[in-house]
């Protein structure tokens, strides 16, 4: 497993921008916009390298982000998203949103932290019985 990033969720772009990049030092190292979804996704690190990431997410319509809504998950890659979903599954961890698509799945933890997995790589052959699966909850 590797530990990829953490995502927020930002009210002003620029304002964090400015606040991440400018004053705390970090760098953008990739952006994707998603027109479909209304929303911009910016990834900032340390240096160009792409460990340890901070993941901001600005949502294009207007929300108020209250009870912690604006911290929005830590996320890691796995080497096998259905073989780690079914141990963790056997471990008696809800799987919030299954790996229907082979590639990303998401979990929380005891105190409600939500937890991105995503596989390594390409994506898995769509199978059953993740393909089938609903989603439990949010995350």
């Amino acid at each position: 497993m590797k530990y990829l990033h953490t995502m927020v969720r930002v009210k002003n772009l620029d304002e964090s921008l400015d606040f991440y990049c400018n004053k705390l030092g970090l760098i953008e190292v990739s952006r994707k916009e998603v027109p479909a979804g209304r929303f911009t996704l910016v990834f900032l690190a340390v240096s160009k390298d792409d460990t340890s990431q901070v993941e901001l997410t600005w949502n294009w319509d207007t929300e108020d982000y209250d009870e912690g809504r604006n911290f929005g998950h830590l996320a890691y890659a796995v080497d096998n998203i259905y073989d780690t979903c079914q141990g963790l599954m056997d471990a008696g961890v809800t799987i919030n949103r299954p790996p229907r698509d082979g590639h990303m799945a998401f979990i929380r933890s005891p105190d409600n932290i939500s937890i991105e997995l995503l596989q390594v790589g390409e994506r898995l052959e769509v199978i059953e019985p993740w393909v089938s699966m609903e989603n439990y909850g949010h995350w």
